[in-house]
């Protein structure tokens, strides 16, 4: 399952969004969305993890949690629409 991370902190990286989730399960992939002429980061990331059950464990207690400073947004990635 895809999971959005909204809400971080610019100083966060992707070894501490996977560090967070890894907690919860297996996870496959953290990114961090960044600028791609600055390279900061946008203030949100995507981290995947294999099953769907810790994700959700995840999600349920990751959300609104604290992470370096920040209250992370975390839910279930939507397929971006198309226009």
């Amino acid at each position: 399952m895809k999971i959005y991370v909204g809400n971080l902190s610019r100083d966060v990286s992707q070894d501490d969004l996977r560090i967070a989730f890894e907690a919860f399960g297996k996870v496959s992939s953290a990114t961090i969305i960044k600028d791609m002429f600055s390279g900061e980061s946008k203030g949100f990331g995507f981290v995947e993890m294999e099953n769907d059950s810790e994700a959700k464990a995840a999600i349920e207690a990751l959300n609104g949690s604290e992470l370096n400073g920040r209250n992370i947004v975390v839910n279930e990635a939507k397929p971006k629409e198309k226009e």
